[in-house]
């Protein structure tokens, strides 16, 4: 295959979340010593992101992302260490975690798939991650922006004791904080005091980059 036909392969295979071909034929274009970032750039973060454009319109639901998100997570997990040798530009540091009390995670997985896609370096605390746990993991990475899952109803006040520790160690103005998860709506993310909220995957990658955007726009150079 030619280096034009691997990227055109690269995409159509990640779309219909093919992860086994995806793998091959990842392979075969380093093989080809063709450049990590081309097939990052040129080929699975287009594909991911032409993923979040048919959720949007409804051609593709929950199941399809997953899949296609797995996929790219597949190549990822080669290409990623390629891709710190050459010092591929990150844009953005996301700390991520599921709420204390909440053992849910098929949905944040999917939204580390999407943003680690986008070009964000993205640190996952796992589940049941308690205030504290995001308070210390803060100060460890200094990341651009927190983000926190609740699947359940009764998880969601955790949102508030979380940024209220946020608060008391004196990190809240350092952060963006973004909400998510089933349950939650803009109405709760604004009466918790979060930054920004997302109702999906692909809404979350457009609402951080906006939120870091605006946050760095108003930095003095």
């Amino acid at each position: 295959m030619t280096p034009d036909e691997i990227l055109r392969a690269l995409y159509d295979e990640t779309l219909v979340g093919n992860g086994p071909r995806v793998l091959e034929l990842t392979h075969e274009a380093l093989g080809q010593d063709m450049e990590p970032q081309s097939l990052l750039f040129d080929a699975l973060i287009p594909s991911l992101e032409e993923v979040g454009a048919r959720f949007e319109r409804g051609d593709f639901f929950v199941p399809e992302m997953l899949i296609a998100g797995k996929a790219m997570a597949g190549a990822m997990e080669v290409l990623r260490p390629l891709l710190a040798d050459t010092g591929v530009e990150t844009i953005g540091k996301f700390l991520m975690g599921t709420v204390k009390g909440d053992v849910h995670d098929i949905g944040k997985n999917l939204v580390n798939i999407m943003l680690e896609g986008a070009g964000f370096e993205v640190i996952d605390l796992g589940v049941q991650v308690a205030p504290e746990k995001f308070v210390a993991a803060i100060e460890e990475h200094q990341p651009d922006i927190v983000g926190m899952s609740a699947f359940l109803t009764t998880t969601m006040p955790m949102f508030k004791a979380n940024i209220n520790a946020l608060e008391k160690a004196g990190l809240r103005t350092a952060v963006i904080v973004m909400v998510g998860g089933a349950p939650v709506t803009q109405e709760y993310a604004d009466a918790v005091g979060a930054d920004g909220y997302a109702a999906d995957a692909s809404a979350t990658v457009k609402r951080a980059k906006d939120l870091l955007h605006q946050r760095r726009s108003m930095v003095p150079a």
